[in-house]
């Protein structure tokens, strides 16, 4: 497919504001509009803000409701080309809530929704509290080639992101709302790990990793930004700047992908010698 024209957006929502947050989401797409990109990458909740706690049920959207609300912003925008998007959210679906992510391929239809299955509830969460896990994780294929959608805490267990890659996905698109925590060294802590569990699984899977990362304060508590993308030998190509918004503008190339992964074959050697370790995972699964 070669190169793909990437904007990573750091978004700063109006906490429980959906439709002031769509009026700004159109704003947004209309300011790209110039620098031409063909895929746009919003973080974790960016319609609504992350810390909702029970104004989750007032504020979910269908998976239908949310491709029309998003379509309208797309249209607002006035833009011309078509346009995919990757956007966080809280969905409904029947009396069960979730914490998903969608992506769209603008203005023809909705691709894919992840259901976080990684809820986190401590220290300052209480994800599952109020919402149900996702229960799959699952590549899908684009009209740029195949991605994988993993939303925040799903991504710090190594174990998703190889699923994925075992899945064929190219490009890891990871929107999350990351509040800042320990302020021991020149960034967050939170924010230097984020930098090397990308940098790692990048390296390991020989896949784009697309970090979006929520910016604001919510209850107190100040999201940290600080977005990333790494490509598949593991280098960082490009990161934003903490606790602002900001828009990163990438090409990603994936003709770089086959090189990366004939020169370090770790996906490779994985995927041969799995079945070899299917009856420990069912093991320590099934105890």
């Amino acid at each position: 497919m070669g190169k793909v024209r990437h904007a990573i957006v750091q978004f700063k929502p109006e906490k429980g504001r959906l439709g002031e947050n769509l009026a700004r989401l159109s704003q947004v797409l209309k300011a790209l509009a110039p620098h031409r990109p063909q895929v746009v990458v919003l973080p974790e909740a960016a319609l609504t803000g992350y810390f909702l706690q029970g104004g989750v049920r007032e504020l979910a959207l269908s998976q239908g409701e949310l491709f029309e609300a998003v379509l309208s912003a797309y249209r607002q925008a006035g833009l011309e080309e078509p346009l995919d998007l990757v956007v966080g959210f809280y969905e409904r679906d029947g009396g069960a809530y979730y914490n998903s992510a969608a992506y769209l391929e603008l203005p023809h239809r909705l691709v894919h929704v992840h259901r976080k299955v990684f809820l986190p509830t401590y220290g300052v969460f209480d994800e599952e509290r109020y919402l149900a896990r996702g229960s799959r994780v699952a590549a899908f294929n684009t009209r740029f080639g195949r991605a994988g959608l993993l939303i925040c805490e799903d991504f710090w267990h190594s174990l998703t992101s190889a699923i994925l890659a075992l899945d064929g996905a190219q490009v890891l698109y990871v929107p999350s709302a990351s509040p800042a925590r320990g302020f021991y060294g020149e960034v967050p802590d939170n924010v230097a790990r984020w930098r090397v569990l990308a940098q790692a699984v990048a390296g390991e899977h020989g896949v784009y990793v697309l970090l979006a990362s929520l910016v604001g304060f919510e209850a107190g508590k100040g999201m940290s930004g600080g977005s990333l993308a790494v490509g598949p030998e593991g280098r960082v190509l490009a990161e934003g700047p903490l606790f602002e918004e900001a828009a990163l503008l990438l090409d990603v190339d994936l003709d770089r992908i086959p090189p990366v992964r004939y020169d370090s074959p770790l996906l490779s050697d994985l995927q041969a010698s799995l079945p070899l370790l299917l009856d420990d995972l069912k093991r320590v699964v099934e105890p």
